[in-house]
């Protein structure tokens, strides 16, 4: 081990000097308590170092190691249902060993050394193998296959396979390579910086559902996309967050918690666990990972949570697995990268921000995306990435939400007035927006029809009327409006009370497929359709407003999944109901 000493102590920030062959990003080991850092600026023989943990106690002289290696994520099978903080320490664990609170200087490996996993090879003696090929699974979870890969940067032949219970250290394979024999086991080492690689990015052709009206009708994000959700304090960012934890098409979830209050990551510690998985009936903890980092642990961890995360999340996406991450809050983890930048006392930027956030941030997105994997057999995998982000008093013009803005693809946008109308999901439909949903076109096409498209349109277009109309209607009353005029508020109302609104308490409504979404959209704009013929024909709008029908599709969202008969019944009652209209107009 190289070893130097500490010269200064600024908070998170240590300087060390004389440490021999120091490079950036190498992990090091501070002090006598051995507290893990990481070096983010070399300058002649100085070496700063962030602390992933509390610095107290340290001072001039003491010593520093490095270990040579980059801050890394042990990968292989274990990750599943495991909950690390920022570094990847296991939480569980610790509080086992050292109890609620963990100790300076704890070091646990990541992965259970002792648990042994069965193995079944999926390639022979004498096979060629090559960078991310598959060479035999290991049934995790009842959800998750995991899948044991060649590590990038190895090629051969395979000498020799086995089938049997091991443990993530001990060989399962040897693969003869140009510079002589590797032995290959359950796990392996990445950088947590670096992005995994792949054979080919592709576009995005393929939502990810997630079972929220508001975004798969109006905002969808397609799989292997990007998506921010700023918004202030108390408007939803953690629901619309846990929602998509539970019902997001992706078959891994990984939760990241960069940051936020102790009691938001404790809720969701406590209630994961018990949830179950909607699809199998399984714990939903079973297809997801953890990281917990609140806002009382060391900001220079809360900055590292986020690359741990996207880096166990590209790991299953290499697989072959659609994967979600969720970052919760990403603003967090920008307020990290301020401090550290202070206390390097680099120039900074807007309102005190590193000048390198926008690269950083558009860094960590680029590392989403749909993609050909590596190896045999072929196989695509996508890595969808969801940020919230939590601008000061709901400020989006502020760096954080700015520069998330210039490089995700969609934008949902939450408003507290929206929250304290007990609208949810808060999404402001006005001044949202997603630029898959052209992308994403041929596949509704293809699996829902061209009606979905036209009904999706027509809902945006009388959202947009509404909030035309709506100064005319502070100014004058709704009385002063034409019939039509009328009726297209009340339509619009229907559409956001009745559609985009949704329970996550209610067992029926917290999730609806894009089927049910079809209907229930087909039956306001039916609605709507009616009752501009039937004002065409002279039909007083009060009468149109008053129809038994309303209540019906106002009820509409808490029909179950699967009865599509019931919406076709309900078609029928509504145009039977203006067809007496008709008459009753005709008879007076």
């Amino acid at each position: 081990m190289k070893q130097g000493v500490i010269a200064k102590v600024s908070g998170p920030l240590v300087v060390a000097e004389g440490v021999p062959d120091a490079k950036m990003f190498d992990v090091v080991r501070v002090g006598h308590e051995k507290l893990i850092g990481e070096i983010i600026e070399l300058e002649g023989d100085l070496a700063s170092i962030q602390i992933y943990e509390e610095t107290a106690g340290l001072k001039p002289g003491d010593p520093v190691e490095s270990t040579g290696a980059p801050l890394s994520v042990e990968l292989g099978p274990g990750l599943i249902a495991a909950i690390y903080d920022g570094i990847q320490r296991p939480l569980e664990l610790i509080q086992t060993q050292w109890g609620p609170f963990i100790r300076r200087g704890a070091e646990l490996p990541a992965l259970d050394r002792q648990r042994r996993w069965h193995f079944k090879p999926a390639v022979k003696r004498g096979d060629l193998v090559s960078p991310g090929d598959i060479i035999g699974t290991v049934q995790e979870t009842p959800l998750v296959e995991h899948r044991i890969m060649v590590p990038p940067g190895l090629a051969g032949t395979v000498e020799e396979i086995k089938e049997g219970e091991f443990t993530v250290t001990e060989p399962v394979c040897l693969v003869r390579t140009a510079e002589g024999l590797r032995e290959l086991t359950l796990m392996q080492r990445w950088p947590v910086r670096k992005a995994r690689p792949y054979r080919e990015k592709l576009a995005p052709k393929e939502p990810l559902s997630t079972g929220q009206r508001v975004i798969d009708a109006l905002f969808p994000i397609a799989k292997g996309g990007t998506a921010c959700v700023p918004g202030p304090f108390g408007s939803g960012k953690t629901v619309i967050q846990h929602q998509l934890l539970k019902w997001a098409d992706a078959e891994i979830v990984v939760f990241v918690g960069c940051g936020e209050r102790g009691n938001e990551m404790t809720d969701v510690l406590i209630e994961l666990p018990e949830l179950e998985d909607p699809r199998t009936g399984e714990k939903l903890l079973k297809r997801s990972v953890l990281i917990a980092n609140t806002s009382n642990m060391p900001v220079a961890a809360r900055e590292a949570s986020v690359y741990t995360g996207i880096t166990i999340a590209e790991y299953f996406r290499d697989m072959g697995y659609s994967v979600a991450l969720l970052a919760d809050s990403t603003s967090r983890w920008a307020e990290a990268m301020r401090e550290i930048s202070g206390r390097l006392e680099e120039m900074p930027g807007e309102e005190g921000y590193p000048a390198y956030l926008g690269s950083r941030i558009a860094d960590f997105y680029a590392r989403a995306g749909r993609v050909i994997c590596l190896g045999r057999p072929e196989r695509e995998g996508a890595l969808s990435v969801i940020g919230s982000v939590s601008p000061p008093g709901g400020d989006l013009s502020e760096p954080v939400t700015q520069n998330t803005l210039r490089v995700v693809k969609v934008f949902w946008s939450l408003e507290d007035k929206l929250a304290n109308r007990r609208h949810f999901p808060a999404i402001n439909w006005l001044t949202s927006y997603s630029l898959y949903a052209e992308a994403l076109e041929p596949y509704y096409l293809e699996r829902v029809g061209r009606e979905w498209l036209d009904l999706r349109r027509e809902a945006m277009r009388l959202l947009q009327v509404e909030a035309e109309l709506e100064e005319i209607v502070r100014l004058v009353g709704v009385e002063a409006l034409s019939p039509s005029d009328r009726l297209a508020l009340e339509t619009a109302r229907s559409i956001r009370e009745d559609f985009l609104m949704q329970s996550a308490f209610d067992e029926v409504d917290a999730y609806t497929s894009l089927e049910k979404q079809l209907r229930m959209l087909k039956l306001i704009i039916r609605f709507h359709e009616l009752g501009r013929e039937a004002i065409a024909r002279g039909a007083p709008i009060e009468q149109i407003l008053e129809l038994p029908i309303r209540e019906a599709i106002a009820q509409a969202k808490f029909i179950p999944e699967g009865q599509s008969e019931r919406f076709a019944q309900l078609e029928r009652e509504m145009e039977g109901q203006f067809e007496e209209l008709s008459k009753e107009r005709v008879a007076g």
